[in-house]
């Protein structure tokens, strides 16, 4: 592959970093990356405090500049307002390789995401046409890690999909929509944005929706989700409601009862999920407390693992 050598070392172009106007620089490549609002603010001040302390790396797609790492740097640069060039370095890559490299610098910085991951995986197969093992030789991991990160991304709705690209949507609660059926995300999707459920209630929610024997019971959810929560838990809730009728007072207890059977205490013993949500937490904590904002990148794209076998490239229990 052009760009990158057995070795998996980034071929840097041979000449010294040069200056780049902003607008001189394009940004295809940030469809594979999170959008974080309050990262980028993070980077203003530390742009405003200390300057540009290490280079953004680019590569040239047809003749024009395109953006490799520094995309936070780059976009607090626009919004400053006070910058209008941006320190860069160059490598030598194709398409494929600027897609690898995304990857690798990032996972070299120790601020790879698992959706981005699953981003420069898909892209990979379904954009350049690579099979999973040539991904997995790629990126130096195993092919059964491609085959999770690829069916993470086709797993999730193009709804939500959307808006897990701008932000509107966490990794974690990414993580929890592609649990659902696919017919059944928008209607989720939508209870989150109408109820603002937090990413914990709605780990709760899809876990209640996923144990729901039949149709009355998920739209009981829908219509209470956290009254279904709370009786999940065992708390006793009022048994009538004075905006139903009193048909629908009988509908909503009966409800209440059957959300209360034994199948549903899951939702207390999920340890799984919260696990998953320590582990954001405990990376949202460590990005935060970054002191370095703008760390140098090492000039390597990835461990030296050896490459997996060249054999049908199905995910392996």
């Amino acid at each position: 592959m052009e760009g990158e050598g057995e070795s998996g070392v980034l071929h840097w172009a041979e000449e010294e970093p040069q200056e780049l106007m902003l607008d001189q620089i394009r940004e295809s490549y940030a469809r594979y990356r999170l959008h974080v609002p309050e990262a980028e603010r993070v980077m203003m001040r530390s742009l405003e405090s200390y300057g540009q302390i290490s280079p953004v790396v680019v590569c040239v797609q047809e003749g024009r500049y395109e953006l490799i790492d520094g995309f936070k740097r780059l976009g607090a640069a626009r919004k400053m307002g006070t910058l209008q060039r941006l320190l860069t370095r160059r490598i030598e890559t194709d398409e494929r390789g600027a897609k690898a490299a995304i990857y690798g610098l990032n996972r070299a910085g120790g601020r790879t995401r698992e959706i981005e991951d699953a981003w420069i995986v898909h892209a990979l197969v379904r954009e350049d046409g690579l099979t999973q093992v040539e991904v997995a030789e790629l990126l130096g991991r195993h092919k059964s890690w491609v085959c999770r990160r690829l069916a993470l991304i086709e797993k999730l709705g193009p709804e939500a999909r959307a808006e897990l690209q701008v932000g509107l949507l966490t990794p974690t609660s990414a993580r929890q929509m592609v649990r659902l059926p696919a017919g059944n995300q928008a209607a989720i999707l939508g209870l989150v944005r109408r109820e603002s459920l937090s990413t914990l209630e709605l780990t709760g929610v899809v876990d209640l929706w996923m144990e729901s024997p039949g149709r009355l019971p998920q739209q009981y959810i829908l219509q209470h989700p956290r009254e279904a929560l709370a009786q999940a838990k065992g708390v006793e809730l009022p048994s009538r409601d004075p905006r139903l009728s009193p048909p629908g007072n009988r509908i909503f207890e009966q409800l209440g009862t059957l959300l209360r059977q034994p199948r549903f205490e899951k939702l207390t013993r999920d340890a799984a999920s919260v696990a998953a949500l320590s582990g954001d937490m405990v990376m949202e904590c460590e990005d935060n407390g970054r002191i370095d904002t703008q760390p140098d990148h090492p000039d390597v794209v990835r461990e030296s693992v050896p490459p997996p076998d060249r054999q049908d490239a199905r995910c392996q229990p």
